[in-house]
């Protein structure tokens, strides 16, 4: 069991990360699961100190068959074990969960958003943070399953789900429904971010190592199998051989897609990336110099290309760090993919800092 819509087979008490107040990596919607023994199931767990205090509270949490809301202050020392830069303080919600139980509202949920995210599709769980374990789940673009136990408080939730849609990130928030202001937890899941690599060059080996490290999914396409092996990309998640412009018509790529064109051949990236600007890839780059890139874009303006889709290409691909080798250029092209999809211009943090953006203390 390696992630948040995994279910343990019996019961057990699951801890969800919530919200945090200070630098921390770990964003709302990490997870851990507590067996009646209390013991940790699975290998996913919160980190530092609250792991501790997850396993304390999970033993009554079950034993009494209600969620508990959590808050912890943490010390620099204690931060620093959870992976925050300084002091802050946490909130997790534990509850009870029967994945054996049919009815179990919060194992229903898993479910029903599992099966949306292996369809491609996204989908926010919201859950009620005032000690009752009901679930709705908002489907996008719309639809929903579950209730909170209140049609008004529904019809709200699925109105502010829109929010978190749009930010890619989960978090709490407070609706107002028949004249009251409910607190509400709102967690997205969607399908996992995927690097796609047109070309099973030099190039593509670090860069799909990199991605693995980033936990990117990976999916490597060329047309000569001598290339695309299992021992040039042993850590790759699929390997397809076979015309690059027909196998990139059939993919996949959507708004969770990066794609990467290295093969720096004209015959192969042209094709390709007329199929790629005709979809909703998040990212677009191509390996090759502005000369190149600029004949590459008037072709396919010529051939009826609209300037927006055009737009979307990097190429030269990557960022500026004075990328030397193989490895490096893998490193650029990835900070740019990760920036571009987070919608970020890939600036050094210094300069976010100095004008007081995300980031400054």
């Amino acid at each position: 069991m390696t992630d948040t819509l995994s279910l343990p087979p019996g019961p057990a008490a699951v801890a969800t990360l919530i919200a945090t107040d200070g630098t921390s990596p770990k964003e709302a919607g990490a997870k851990m699961w507590v067996d009646a023994s209390g013991a940790i199931v699975g290998a996913v767990t919160i980190g530092g100190c609250v792991d501790a205090r997850v396993i304390q509270e999970s033993a009554r949490v079950l034993a009494e068959g209600r969620p508990a809301l959590v808050q912890m202050s943490l010390g620099d020392e204690d931060a620093w074990a959870l992976g925050m830069t300084c002091g802050g303080s946490v909130e997790v919600l534990i509850e009870p969960v029967n994945a054996a139980e049919p009815a179990d509202p919060i194992a229903r949920a898993l479910r029903v958003a599992r099966g949306e995210v292996e369809a491609g599709r996204r989908a926010v769980i919201v859950a009620p943070l005032d000690g009752r374990n009901d679930r709705l789940v908002v489907f996008e673009p719309g639809g929903r399953e579950g209730t909170l136990g209140d049609a008004a408080l529904d019809a709200a939730a699925v109105a502010a789900c829109s929010a978190y849609f749009g930010s890619a990130r989960s978090g709490t928030a407070m609706v107002r429904a028949a004249g009251e202001a409910v607190r509400l937890y709102f967690e997205l899941h969607a399908p996992p971010l995927t690097l796609v690599v047109f070309g099973a060059t030099h190039v593509a080996m670090p860069l799909v190592e990199l991605a693995g490290v980033l936990g990117l999914r990976t999916v490597v396409v060329d047309g000569r199998e001598r290339f695309a092996t299992r021992e040039r990309f042993p850590a790759v998640d699929e390997l397809i051989v076979g015309m690059p412009s027909e196998i990139a018509e059939r993919l996949p790529l959507g708004a969770h897609t990066l794609v990467v064109l290295l093969s720096h051949d004209y015959k192969y990236d042209l094709p390709v990336l007329r199929a790629v600007l005709a979809s909703d890839a998040a990212y677009v780059g191509c390996l090759g110099s502005t000369r190149r890139g600029k004949a590459m874009l008037d072709f396919l303006a010529e051939e009826g290309v609209a300037p927006e889709r055009l737009a979307r290409v990097r190429i030269p691909v990557g960022l500026d760090i004075g990328a030397r080798s193989s490895a490096e250029i893998a490193l650029s092209v990835l900070a740019e993919a990760v920036a571009v999809e987070r919608g970020r211009g890939g600036g050094a943090m210094r300069d976010r800092r100095r004008a007081g953006g995300a980031g400054a203390e």
